[in-house]
C-alpha cells in the first residue's frame, strides 16, 4: 500500500537524508547524511528499517505533515522535540502512527537542533550518486522537503505493536565542552591565541547550516598562514580565516579548504555538537591523537549497544513477543 503525505508547512533545513555518501569526497563529492548519525539510525532501528535507511531530517524550524492517502508508522527521534497528533503533544523519540486525513507537526522543544522521520514503507525519493543523502546546497540526492510538497511512501505499513516510547540515551545530548586534537596548521597561531582558544567560551551564531556553524568569541587570528595550499578537511575541522572567526565543518562541508585549521573536533563529539543551538555556548578541550582514538572506539561501543538493544527490541516486539523495558 502507498501512503501520501503532504508537506503543508517545512522550516529551512528540511532535506531527505541516509547514512551518507562515503568514499567520494577524493572526487569533491560531500558525504553529506544526517547531522545527527545516531539520532538518524535510532528512528530507523525503532520501526525495523536498516539503520541507514532515507528519512527526512528536520531542522528547529519545524515540519507540518498531513496524511492525504493510506496510513503508516512513523518514528521520530532526535533532539527534544515535540510531536503534535490527534489533539496531543508528545515527545520526540516515539513511534506512532498516521492515516489519511490526519496531521502530524513536529516543532522544537526545549533542546536539539535536528530531528530524524523514519517511516515504516520505502521513501520515494531521488538516488544521486547510489544515495538518498540530500547535499542542501545543491539540492542533489533525495531532495529539500518545502511547503506544498508531496511526500510517497510505498509498501507503507502499520506497525502498531511498536508504538510508544524510543529510549534516548545520554549520548543524545548536546555536549558543551568539545574534545579536539590540535592542528593540522596549530603552528600559524601564536600561543596567547591557542590559549584563549582553549580556555575562552564561544556561542554558536546564527550563521548555522549543514555545512559548518561559525562561533562568536575571542579573535584568534593566524600569522601568515592564508596561503597554505587546499587540502582534504573532515567533518569537525575548526577553520579560522583571516578574521580570526572560528568556523566548524559539519556535514555537508567542503571536500578541500585553505583556510588553516586551529583544530579538529573529535568524531566521538560531532552528534553531540549538532544538537547544540545557536547562542548556545561551547568550550574546547585539547586531547592527544592517541586519546582521540580511544574516545573514538568508547563512542563506537556505546552505540552499538545502544543500538543492538534498540533492533533487539524491535525484532522481539515484531515477532510478537514480550516487548522489553523502554
Amino acid at each position: 500500500m502507498k501512503a501520501l503525505l503532504r508537506a503543508s508547512f517545512a522550516g529551512p533545513y528540511v532535506t531527505v537524508q541516509d547514512g551518507g555518501r562515503p568514499g567520494r569526497m577524493r572526487f569533491g563529492v560531500p558525504a553529506s547524511g544526517g547531522m545527527d548519525r545516531l539520532a538518524l539510525a535510532a528512528a530507523n532501528l525503532a520501526l525495523g528499517n536498516p539503520a541507514g535507511a532515507p528519512v527526512v531530517e528536520i531542522s528547529r524550524g519545524g515540519l507540518v505533515l498531513d496524511c492525504l492517502e493510506g496510513a503508516l508508522s512513523l518514528a521520530v527521534a532526535g533532539g527534544g522535540f515535540i510531536l503534535e497528533s490527534r489533539g496531543e503533544k508528545l515527545g520526540a523519540w516515539r513511534v506512532l502512527s498516521l492515516r489519511a486525513g490526519e496531521r502530524l507537526a513536529i516543532r522544537p522543544g526545549p533542546w536539539g537542533s535536528w530531528c530524524y522521520l523514519a517511516f515504516a514503507g520505502q521513501l520515494r525519493a531521488p538516488v544521486w550518486l547510489g544515495s538518498q543523502a540530500t547535499h542542501a546546497l545543491s539540492g542533489l540526492g533525495g531532495g529539500v522537503i518545502r511547503s506544498g510538497q508531496e511526500i510517497a511512501v510505498d509498501d507503507a505499513e502499520i506497525r502498531a505493536e511498536l508504538a510508544g516510547a524510543i529510549p534516548c540515551p545520554v549520548l543524545a545530548r548536546p555536549r558543551h565542552r568539545l574534545r579536539v586534537v590540535l592542528g593540522p596548521q596549530d603552528r600559524f597561531f601564536p600561543a596567547a591565541a591557542l590559549e584563549s582558544f582553549l580556555t575562552a567560551r564561544y556561542r554558536l551564531t546564527e550563521s548555522y547550516d549543514r555545512m559548518g556553524v561559525r562561533l562568536a568569541g575571542p579573535s584568534v587570528t593566524p600569522e601568515g598562514a592564508l596561503s597554505i595550499p587546499s587540502e582534504a578537511i573532515l567533518r569537525g575541522s575548526v577553520q579560522v580565516a583571516g578574521d580570526g572567526v572560528p568556523t566548524i565543518l559539519l556535514a555537508d562541508h567542503q571536500t578541500t579548504g585553505g583556510y588553516p585549521k586551529i583544530a579538529t573536533v573529535v568524531s566521538a563529539d560531532l552528534d553531540s555538537l549538532a544538537q547544540l543551538r545557536p547562542r548556545d555556548g561551547v568550550g574546547f578541550e585539547a586531547v592527544s591523537p592517541d586519546r582521540a582514538v580511544a574516545l573514538a572506539r568508547q563512542r563506537a561501543a556505546a552505540e552499538r549497544a545502544y543500538l543492538a538493544a534498540l533492533a533487539r527490541h524491535t525484532a522481539t516486539a515484531t515477532a510478537g513477543g514480550k516487548t522489553l523495558p523502554r
